[in-house]
């Protein structure tokens, strides 16, 4: 399954935006496989940064000046939210830009496949806690809602996923839409 994956992944046009005054972001998706099943990784953000407080969300953040390229944001942010090492994270392939639409971020998203069990230290400054949901799950049982929404003049549509209490929304949503789509699509074919 992930060889097909990574192949839908990499042979996709990826649609990337730039030029609209945003500010260049990176998460990565982590998958991971537990008793035959592959998982998708989420932390919900403390109260406690400046952006996203309590959101689920990717690990992730903004690129910083000693950032040579968006996965390498996606690979530091990682170690830094939730201690994995970037030699765990096998990358294998690209989602989408995608962009908030009220804090100002371009996202580039990477999805790699990590080990487990792994052992994750999170930083709780800015990470109360991580959670997985079965990409199956994700699929065929959790609640899924397609909302619009209006910032400023203009109406946006959006996505949420409901599972166990957890309300996955926003930016995050439509990258897990956005892979979903692709995995279904993997799956069929």
């Amino acid at each position: 399954m992930i060889d097909k994956l990574r192949q839908a992944l990499t042979s996709r046009q990826k649609l990337e935006i730039s030029g609209m005054g945003l500010i260049e972001a990176a998460v990565l998706i982590p998958i991971f496989c537990k008793d035959g099943e592959y998982h998708i990784l989420f932390t919900q953000r403390s109260e406690q940064v400046p952006t996203h407080k309590g959101q689920i969300s990717f690990p992730g953040g903004g690129r910083t000046k000693d950032d040579a390229t968006l996965l390498d944001t996606a690979l530091r942010e990682s170690k830094e939210e939730i201690g994995l090492s970037a030699k765990d994270a096998e990358i294998i392939g690209e989602l989408d830009d995608t962009p908030t639409t009220t804090s100002g971020f371009n996202i580039s998203p990477f999805v790699a496949l990590i080990p487990y069990p792994y052992d994750f230290k999170l930083s709780l400054y800015e990470i109360k806690e991580i959670f997985s949901v079965p990409v199956e799950v994700l699929i065929h049982k959790a609640k899924k809602r397609k909302e619009q929404y209006t910032f400023g003049n203009q109406v946006f549509v959006g996505y949420s996923f409901e599972y166990r209490g957890r309300h996955i929304w926003g930016a995050t949503a439509k990258m897990v839409k956005q892979l979903l789509e692709i995995w279904e699509s993997t799956c069929r074919s």
